[in-house]
């Protein structure tokens, strides 16, 4: 192994910032970067070498492999990681675009939202069922689903999401607004007991390929879906009406009391979901 890779791995072994996912995320995509650079002629490095020229090396790599606005991004964060962790934040702007990365682009208007349905009787394990039915009520992520300690996180009218549980580290509040939903955390509560859904003497991992298995052999693929369902809801809830992707008004077609109402409600369903801009839930309900 390579000196900059090694010191790379120390960087994130000493910096867990963030979820497992993250985490993981960030190991595999410095590791990329420390070949990539390897590659470019940069042999003598370690994490502390880090300069703009290896960034600008990096970037026209990247932009010339034609990878979309969304992987450039990520990549990005990740470098912007790595130079914070060793004093140089300074060598990267704040802004994508005047790296010429141009903005994401989410929207489709169709809906992805996924419902559990019968499909919930195929899954055999109690914690992976349980998992799901709280992404459906509460409009969780995989890894806060298995991560959830009914205990810690329920506060009577909401839950509470620890940011160890969340992607990017981000704490966060979900309502409980329906009986169905403290139904759901009533036997959460029962099934984990001090725990969380994560059966005792199994890892996070290994639930995690339990989960993914038991939804595999059900049929059951992609169940971020439900999150978009769990979206859809809200908005209808929260407006009145359907969003665009569930076959509302487009947002061009609402009036400016209509218009109104629906930013309030996106920005209360992107601060459900954990999402820090408010434009990242047109993914969930379109525009």
């Amino acid at each position: 192994m390579d000196d900059l890779t090694y010191t790379l791995r120390q960087l994130c072994q000493r910096n867990r910032d963030g979820s497992y996912n993250t985490q993981a995320d960030r190991m595999r995509s410095l590791t990329l970067v420390a070949r990539q650079l390897r590659e470019a002629g940069f042999r003598q490095m370690r994490a502390t070498s880090l300069k703009g020229k290896h960034v600008e090396a990096l970037l026209q790599r990247w932009q010339a492999e034609g990878l979309s606005a969304g992987t450039l991004k990520n990549r990005m964060a990740h470098l912007r990681w790595w130079a914070e962790k060793v004093g140089k934040a300074g060598i990267l702007p704040a802004d994508n675009t005047k790296l010429g990365i141009p903005e994401r682009r989410y929207v489709t208007n169709e809906s992805k939202a996924k419902e559990l349905c019968d499909r919930l009787d195929r899954i055999t394990d109690s914690h992976v069922r349980m998992s799901l039915r709280l992404q459906a009520a509460f409009g969780l992520r995989r890894e806060e689903s298995i991560k959830l300690q009914p205990r810690y996180a329920d506060r009577g009218d909401h839950i509470a999401i620890k940011g160890s549980w969340a992607k990017g580290g981000r704490d966060r509040t979900v309502l409980i607004t329906t009986p169905e939903q403290r139904a759901v955390l009533d036997e959460a509560h029962r099934l984990a007991g001090l725990g969380s859904l994560i059966p005792s003497h199994t890892t996070y991992i290994q639930q995690r390929h339990v989960y993914d298995g038991q939804c595999k052999a059900a049929g059951m693929s992609n169940m971020h879906g439900l999150r978009h369902r769990y979206a859809q809801m809200r908005y209808e809830v929260l407006t009145g009406w359907r969003p665009p992707a569930a076959g509302g008004l487009s947002t061009v077609q609402l009036d400016s009391s209509q218009h109104l109402l629906d930013q309030q409600a996106r920005q209360q369903i992107s601060r459900e979901l954990g999402h820090e801009r408010v434009k990242v839930t047109a993914i969930y309900l379109g525009t």
